[in-house]
Parts: C-alpha cells; structure tokens; sequence
C-alpha cells in the first residue's frame, strides 16, 4: 500500500503536490470510489482513474532538453502557449524536474519518476543550476560579493550562490556573467540580479547538476545516459 499521491506522481501523471490538488478536487478514483482525502493509501494493483482514464505504470525514462525561449515548461497551459511537449514527442507520460521561465532557455531535465524528481529539486540536496546571464550595467566585484553570500528578496533570502566569468560587453554598458545557485525558486535568478540594480536582459541554464546543453542544438533533447543518472542520484545526495 502506498500514498495515492505517490502512485500518481510514480506513473507520470503530476508532480506531487498537483496529485495532491487532483485529489483534493475528486478526480482520482479508486477501484470505481471517489477518493478526497490525502493521506489515503492504494495497492499499485487496484484500478485507479483519473479523470476517468486508468492509470499505467511506464518504465522510467529520463531525457534532457535544451529549451528555447517562447516555451512554458508544462505540459499543458491555460493561453495555449507552446509547451515542452510540443519539443519531446514520447509516448511516456512525462514532467518537467524543476521549470524554466518562458523567456529563459536552457537545459530541462524531464522524466516520470516521481521520487528522481524530488531529490533534484529539494533544496536540502543542494544540486547546482549553472546560468549564464547578460545583465544591464557594470557588475562591480562587491555587488558580485552580495550575491554570492545571499540576497534577501522579501519572501525569502537567496542561499549563497557562486558568481564567476565576469566580463563587460564592449560598449562596457552590460555585463555577462556566470552563476551557480544550488535552490530554484520562481523566478529567482532575475530577482537576485534586480534586486541589486542589475535587471537580466538575457539568461540561459548551461548546466543542472552534470548535465549540460552541450551536444544539444535548441529545440532538442536526448535520453540521459546510464552513467549520468546514476552521477545526478549521487549528486542529489551528496550535493555539489
């Protein structure tokens, strides 16, 4: 018997957290009854629905994308913009570990394994996010220090986060930049460069955890190679 919102997030269908919205909203049922409570557990055996279609368990499958700017990382979204399913045609049901903003590009990992996903975005494991970014103005070494040992943002101050690869474009008006946060909070890269005069005119993820956008034209994705996952397992408990 597990909890019904971790067999949800096992056969690829939500996140945990939207499992748990589904069955607060009595979309899940199991073995023909309505189930609202979370907590409730089920056998991987029962016949549960949602929204009236069964649920599959898939083989697990990892992949990684390099998304364009101009695409949600959803699967689906409200004002019919492109999604990351509109990139990753599979047949596996499958979501995102962590987003990307629609204006930022980068490598998405994607996956249907619940409990895979959960270790690389809890902050308590500490996975590095490598960005490149172009900022607006001259980014001074003390702003970079301010940075770097954490940015308080109203609803939660940054961890420390890594700044290097500093260089000034040759107007010297902008500057480009290099950063590694180890936490993924909404939209929190471009708060912390804005919250130090600094908006972001450009930002792209070069790197989550081992994994980067090199080999990778925007627009395409691959599967992860056995050795890398089994390099991102390690690194969602050992960090780094």
């Amino acid at each position: 018997m597990e909890r019904l919102q971790k067999l949800l997030q096992k056969a690829g269908v939500a996140s945990r957290r939207k499992a748990e919205e589904m069955i607060q909203a009595g979309r899940v049922m199991v073995d023909g009854v309505i189930i609202t409570e979370l907590g409730s557990k089920a056998d991987p055996d029962s016949v549960i629905t949602v929204d009236g279609e069964k649920l599959v368990f898939e083989d697990k499958v990892y992949y990684a994308l390099y998304k364009p700017t101009g695409y949600v990382s959803t699967t689906s979204d409200n004002f019919q913009r492109a999604t990351i399913l509109d990139l990753v045609n599979v047949k596996e049901r499958i979501f995102p570990i962590g987003r990307l903003d629609y204006d930022t590009s980068g490598i998405l990992l994607l996956t249907n394994d619940g409990d895979f996903m959960n270790h690389l975005i809890h902050p308590r494991f500490k996975v590095e996010k490598e960005y490149h970014a172009k900022v607006q103005g001259l980014l001074r070494k003390e702003t970079s220090q301010k940075l770097s040992h954490g940015i308080d943002l109203g609803d939660f101050i940054s961890q420390p986060a890594r700044i290097f690869g500093v260089e000034y474009d040759e107007k010297k008006e902008n500057t480009f930049v290099k950063i590694v946060v180890t936490e993924g909070k909404y939209h929190q890269v471009r708060r912390m460069f804005e919250a130090v005069g600094h908006p972001v005119i450009k930002l792209k993820r070069y790197r989550f955890g081992n994994i980067t956008t090199e080999g990778l034209s925007q627009g395409e994705f691959r599967s992860l190679k056995p050795h890398e996952i089994k390099q991102l397992w390690n690194l969602s408990r050992n960090g780094k």
